[in-house]
């Protein structure tokens, strides 16, 4: 049975919860809430990492949803981030996941990097790989 009435939304929908389901299992987490956000943070500073043109060929292979929440709040102007170190990278993602202080954040980070590279393709990751520092870099995968 349809949710929305739309099969494309009804499928985004569906995509987006397989994304969620594979990063509570990683993480062994209950809370889809909680997926949701670590997806959220990592996508947002991964985003911010980017040039442009690389943000947008990455998101073209994100499901409808998870592409919307790519795009939330962007502002492409002085992208990639200046700081383009480890830290500061798993601080943004710190500061975006809040309401979860006990949290691993460079487990967090993982977990959703290798959800993120069971469902794009092999070029595009290497490609987003390519372009970040490799002290990010060593956090995929």
């Amino acid at each position: 049975m349809s949710q929305t009435g739309l099969e494309a939304f009804d499928s985004t929908i569906q995509t987006t919860n397989i994304w969620l389901n594979g990063i509570m299992e990683r993480m062994g987490w209950t809370d889809r809430h909680r997926a949701y956000s670590a997806l959220r943070s990592v996508l947002h500073a991964l985003r911010d990492h980017m040039t442009v043109d690389v943000a947008a060929s990455f998101a073209a292979q994100l499901p409808l949803l998870i592409r919307g929440v790519f795009y939330e709040g962007w502002h492409p102007a002085g992208k990639p981030i200046k700081d383009r170190h480890r830290s500061a990278f798993l601080e943004q993602v710190r500061r975006e996941f809040r309401g979860y202080p006990e949290a691993d954040i460079e487990e967090v980070v993982k977990a959703v990097l290798q959800e993120i590279s069971r469902h794009v393709t092999t070029g595009e990751v290497e490609g987003v790989k390519q372009i970040l520092p490799h002290e990010i870099r060593a956090l995929w995968p």
